[in-house]
Order: C-alpha cells, then sequence, then structure tokens
C-alpha cells in the first residue's frame, strides 16, 4: 500500500457535497469509499460555534469526568519523546483550561462521551458516518470521543492509536502530520506488537526527522476535518493559536481482529518464532485471531474454577 499524498486541508479546498443541509458532517462519498480506513482524507464539519466547546463549558466537563480521564502535559516538547518521561506542569486541570492561552500545554479530555451531553452529540456525528463505513468495515463498536485543548505553538508527539478516527477542529489553527501504517520503513512489525501488547497510555514512539517526507500533512482550521486510519503515526503542531479539537472515535470488527493477530505475533516472537506479519495470510490471520478468543476462553473458565 503506497502512503497517501500530501495534503492541506483549509476551508477553502474541502470537499463539498454528500450531506444533507443539517447534517453536522460534510463527507465526499467518492472519497471516502476509496480510502475509509486506508488512507486519510479530509472532511468538513459544522461543530465550528456548538457552544459545548467554549472553554468556559470544557472546565464543567473536566469537573464532570473522573480525573484520570484528563491528561495534560507541557507543550514545549520534542516530536519524539517517551511519555513517561514528560514533566507535570504543577497546574490543576481546570486551572491549566482557564489559563490555555499562556501555560503552554496541551490537555485531553478523554472519553469525553461518558458525560451524556457529549455523547449525545458523538452519537450524533457517528449516525452520519456509519451508513457509508458498514458497507466496508462493518460492525462498529466501541464509540468514544475526546476533546483536545492545546496552548499557541503546542507539540502533541509522534504517537498512534488503535480507533478509526475523525478529528474535528473546532478553534484555531494546526498542522497534522500523518504517516502510513502499512509502510515498514516507518513503523516496523515489532512496534504494533509492543503497542498492542503494552499500556497504551504511554504510546509515544520514536520519529526520526527524515521520515517525514513520507507525511501527509493537513493543515486544520475551524470547520475542517481529517479522517486518521486506525494505527497511522501522526503528530500535531499547534499554530500561534489556541486549538480546540473534538476527535470521535470508533472500532470495528476487524479492528477487534488485527489487534488479536498482532498480540498473537507478540507471544510468537517471545518463544523465539518469526511470525508472519498481520495481512500476509489470511488463514494465519484467522488461525491467530481464533486461537487468542480459544485461549482468553479457556483462561476465564480456568479462573472461574478456582474462585
Amino acid at each position: 500500500m503506497s502512503p497517501a499524498k500530501p495534503a492541506t486541508v483549509t476551508e477553502s479546498n474541502l470537499p463539498t457535497g454528500g450531506a444533507p443541509s443539517k447534517a453536522l458532517l460534510e463527507i465526499d462519498l467518492p472519497t471516502f469509499r476509496g480510502n475509509f480506513n486506508r488512507h486519510p482524507f479530509p472532511v468538513r464539519h459544522r461543530l465550528s460555534d456548538h457552544p459545548l466547546f467554549k472553554l468556559p463549558e470544557l472546565v464543567e466537563l473536566s469537573r464532570r469526568l473522573p480525573e484520570n480521564l484528563v491528561e495534560y502535559y507541557p507543550g514545549d516538547v520534542p516530536v519524539s519523546i517517551d511519555s513517561r518521561l514528560i514533566p507535570r506542569t504543577g497546574l490543576s486541570i481546570q486551572e491549566t483550561i482557564r489559563r490555555i492561552e499562556e501555560c503552554r500545554s496541551w490537555m485531553v479530555l478523554k472519553c469525553a462521551h461518558q458525560d451524556p451531553i457529549y455523547g449525545e452529540l458523538l452519537d450524533r456525528c457517528l449516525e452520519e458516518i456509519q451508513p457509508h463505513s458498514e458497507p466496508l468495515a462493518p460492525g462498529m463498536c466501541q464509540r468514544a470521543a475526546a476533546v483536545f485543548i492545546a496552548s499557541p505553538g503546542a507539540v502533541t508527539p509522534y504517537h498512534m492509536d488503535h480507533e478509526i478516527n475523525f478529528l474535528l477542529q473546532i478553534r484555531g489553527s494546526k498542522s497534522i502530520s500523518i504517516f502510513d501504517h502499512a509502510d515498514r520503513s516507518v513503523v516496523a512489525e515489532e512496534e504494533f506488537e509492543r503497542y498492542f501488547t503494552g499500556d497504551r497510555i504511554h504510546r509515544n514512539m520514536e520519529f526520526k526527522d527524515e521520515w517525514q517526507r513520507k507525511a501527509s500533512v493537513f493543515r486544520l482550521t475551524p470547520g475542517a476535518g481529517v479522517h486518521v486510519p486506525a494505527t497511522d503515526p501522526h503528530w500535531v503542531k499547534n499554530d500561534d493559536n489556541v486549538s480546540i479539537s473534538f476527535a470521535i472515535y470508533f472500532l470495528t470488527s476487524e479492528c477487534d481482529r488485527v489487534d488479536a493477530v498482532h498480540q498473537t505475533n507478540a507471544c510468537l516472537r517471545k518463544l523465539g518464532l518469526h511470525p508472519s506479519p498481520v495481512g500476509h495470510s489470511f488463514w494465519r490471520d484467522e488461525a491467530k485471531y481464533h486461537g487468542l478468543r480459544v485461549f482468553r476462553r479457556a483462561q476465564e473458565l480456568i479462573s472461574h474454577k478456582t474462585v
């Protein structure tokens, strides 16, 4: 699979058409069908003026969410850094949001969908996506949403996420560099295996400057968005402004299958074997997927018997 071509997204060159006037999202259907969960592509949205994304409302959301669902870090960090080495800012969650223009930080309100108001907005967005995604990748599940808030110039380090993502820019502007997960010169098989068997909160990855030429670069402005395929590595650089964005995520049956095969490959590699990469053999992948399910089920039965 060849890397997607670099692109720049602004209000003036986003695709149009394919959405009713009251829709929250505008999706170019041929682009969606040809690239969904394979290559990044631009979308439009109508959430820029939504009151839920004003800073006072986000302060209140941060109060309602459990503290462990809010991550916040200094924004003046390199593209490549172990998340465990990033120092804390010393500010509280609410103070970080209130002082976001000056505190040189970025933060994410994870699992914003756990709040009923934001959960309803997530569902409205995904109900517009699902009719188009289901024929291509059935079994939409584990819907989730997050809100990202960043200070001027903040960097979100290089990392990947296992979910399928639509990132919608609400306020300010920023650039996101996205890399093809199928390019093994950028992401080795072992990198996937570490991700799927490790603690995903520490998801930052090593980045080499020479890889940047392979990036698809999208500059996001209010009303613009981008689709980020599952496990496509990416990093973000905020412009000289406060940035707020709304990320909507989900998994599919195929995502669950890929997750299981990577986990199985990691186990086989620890045994000194050299497993075939995901996607090289449908039947081997099927055997690994079902084998892991049987193993997990056996573990559950054993644990019940020993209680």
